[in-house]
């Protein structure tokens, strides 16, 4: 280790210019209950809603006042410009140098779909409360927990902070939604970011942190091989309290000399420890070198399914496992394990088996998910990384990806609706 390297840097990129802006502010002071230290910096990039402040950077420290640890003020950004996310990273790894980098990306997801049908505005009538602290800017005489905000909604994403005046929230799609610029950063964009994060650094990044709804899926992993070691994200959507910064930046500062695939396994189990049942919450760590692997799994999978179409027991088998997969707030994104382990259950389609059995062992048996864990009756048939399975019809946006260029799933799902069509 060069002199005067840490172990690790932890950096944050807060899109917070959108309704999640006082989330932003609380989850800082969770990083500041454990903070840096000689081994571990943790520094942060903060874009605050409309006129509450620039955008700043933070190297955050154990205690003491959060404006204390603003190293930088670099003006109003568009947390949606791939380039501001990239500057953010490479000025983290040249000020903070480190033998292990792991970034966070903080906000909105939505999954592998970028569509821009963007949320407008807000409208709180109660103050909201985050692990018992009112996060909202109001200061109205009654209060109500982020979780009922959202029972109460029932629209929008649960990463969200809702209103309670039963007006459905727009769905929002994408992952750092910025409200001032009304842009996002799409997948597409975070390739070429963390492509041009590698060839500047010469290295990988050690961990891609999706603090974010929904990104645990192939078709991003797929996106990322070839510029991270692991990701680690939830399939399902994240409640309003997101990650808890506190316990894992104290367990990483407890031991900095643990690697990149023991830090993921860790987040993970912080993660689901930090919520109840009946939050119905997910979080698995991905060795998404092994993406291509787990692909070409599926690309045989896509194959044989095509084929078995004809087959009128092979056509109901896939059906029923289609209706009976665990599935997420997008509807259309199932488990990908659970799906292979539903159609195995089915007599006769002896090809289709050992196409899923492949699938699995790409997953599990070696070793894409590093670790893997749910909690809740909803969530309960999850293991890990989900995939895109409309039943209705396929967005035009997915062809773009590059997991749909180099296999056959979209064909698969294509000619899946064709047989489902009425005559």
């Amino acid at each position: 280790m060069k002199e005067g390297m840490r172990k690790w840097t932890v950096m944050v990129y807060l899109a917070g210019d959108n309704n999640l802006d006082s989330a932003g502010v609380a989850d800082l002071k969770e990083m500041k209950k454990a903070g840096s230290t000689g081994d571990v910096a943790v520094v942060a990039q903060f874009d605050r809603i409309g006129n509450k402040g620039t955008t700043r950077r933070y190297f955050v420290r154990k205690g003491g006042a959060l404006d204390s640890d603003i190293v930088a003020d670099i003006g109003e950004t568009n947390t949606g410009d791939p380039k501001v996310l990239q500057d953010f990273i490479l000025w983290a790894a040249a000020a903070y140098p480190a033998e292990h980098y792991m970034s966070v990306i903080w906000n909105h997801g939505s999954g592998w779909d970028d569509e821009d049908i963007y949320r407008t505005g807000r409208s709180l009538k109660r103050n909201i409360l985050r692990r018992g602290v009112n996060i909202s800017d109001t200061n109205f005489g009654s209060a109500v927990s982020l979780s009922t905000a959202r029972a109460i909604t029932r629209g929008g994403l649960k990463r969200a902070i809702f209103s309670t005046s039963i007006e459905k929230a727009l769905t929002t799609r994408a992952i750092a939604f910025d409200d001032g610029a009304r842009d996002f950063l799409d997948n597409t964009e975070m390739k070429k970011v963390f492509a041009a994060v590698t060839k500047k650094l010469g290295r990988k990044i050690d961990i891609i942190g999706m603090d974010a709804c929904l990104m645990n899926m192939l078709e991003v992993h797929y996106q990322m091989k070839d510029h991270a070691l692991f990701c680690v994200g939830s399939e399902e959507t994240e409640p309003g309290d997101g990650w808890p910064y506190d316990t894992v930046l104290a367990a990483l500062a407890a031991k900095p000399e643990m690697l990149p695939g023991d830090l993921s396994a860790l987040i993970v189990g912080k993660y689901l420890k930090s919520y109840r049942a009946a939050d119905n919450v997910t979080q698995s760590a991905c060795d998404i070198g092994r993406a291509k692997e787990v692909a070409a799994a599926v690309d045989g999978l896509a194959r044989v399914l095509t084929d078995g179409l004809s087959s009128t027991a092979a056509r109901m088998a896939l059906i029923e496992s289609r209706n009976r997969v665990q599935s997420y707030y997008t509807a259309d994104y199932v488990d990908l394990a659970d799906l292979c382990l539903l159609l195995m259950q089915y007599p006769g389609i002896k090809e289709i088996k050992a196409a899923c059995q492949a699938v699995i062992d790409a997953l599990m048996k070696k070793g894409m998910v590093v670790k893997s864990g749910c909690k809740g009756p909803e969530v309960n048939d999850s293991h890990g990384v989900s995939i895109y399975f409309p039943t209705k019809k396929i967005s035009p946006l997915y062809a773009k990806l590059d997991f749909v260029k180099q296999t056959k799933w979209e064909a698969f799902l294509k000619a899946y609706m064709g047989k489902m069509k009425r005559k």
